[in-house]
């Protein structure tokens, strides 16, 4: 492929997602977020969110920060202590002695529990220093870099993924890792929240694995797989 024809690839795409986050903010409406206003408190957040619902994450970091005033303590506490107070997160005994060698890390590399310094680091640096930490991989860390930081970057769970590979705008990557890639080069500017929440709502309420809802889905009109399913008329949503 060609610089002038990726170039054109990648401005069709771009299109098409402003189109999508445009149908998708009509449907689900247009998402808020208030940050913790801590980037360590956000990464535990995130951590604790993992393979579990906002109810239950949420749950299990006020259980935390209402056993431990501070950071400090829950680095120095008994892994027994911490998993008993993220009990309601599932799987307790992994986030704890995950969250505690973080902390741990943290106040080594740094000399204290904070990572304010992060604000004030280029995005891809940002996700390069989470990711340095046994557990976090790009989706956590880019959910901290979304939430907390700001950044216009989309992170990509299985939601995410499987909408993105079925609209076919970026072609259908094979990994959250390269969607997550590619939506990096395409996504509408600014807009990054908003495509990030609604496409997550979307696979929840429709765009299922098995049994997609693709007669009621907003965005069937910009999706590859609605056109070659027979259901709906052909798309002209180009792959990357």
């Amino acid at each position: 492929m060609t610089a002038n024809t990726n170039a054109s690839a990648n401005a069709n795409a771009r299109r098409t997602l402003e189109a999508v986050t445009d149908a998708l903010e009509d449907r689900y409406g247009i998402p808020t977020h208030t940050p913790y206003r801590d980037i360590v408190a956000s990464l535990v957040g995130t951590i604790l969110s993992q393979n579990t619902s906002d109810v239950n994450s949420g749950r299990a970091f006020m259980s935390l920060r209402e056993r431990f005033a501070t950071w400090p303590e829950v680095a120095h506490a008994r892994v027994r202590s911490i998993e008993a107070a993220i009990r309601t997160g599932g799987l307790a005994r992994t986030k704890s002695v995950r969250i505690r060698a973080i902390l741990r890390d943290i106040e080594k590399q740094t000399g204290s529990i904070d990572l304010a310094f992060l604000a004030d680091r280029p995005t891809a640096d940002v996700l390069e220093y989470l990711m340095g930490f046994d557990g976090v991989g790009r989706k956590t860390a880019a959910c901290v870099a979304l939430f907390e930081l700001g950044r216009d970057i989309v992170p990509v769970d299985t939601h995410v993924h499987r909408v993105v590979s079925r609209l076919g705008v970026v072609g259908c990557p094979k990994t959250p890792e390269k969607t997550f890639d590619r939506l990096a080069e395409v996504a509408p500017a600014g807009r990054a929240l908003s495509l990030h929440v609604n496409l997550i709502e979307l696979g929840r309420e429709l765009c299922r694995p098995r049994t997609p809802g693709c007669e009621r889905c907003p965005i069937a009109g910009s999706c590859a797989h609605f056109a070659g399913s027979g259901l709906g008329p052909p798309t002209g949503v180009q792959g990357g």
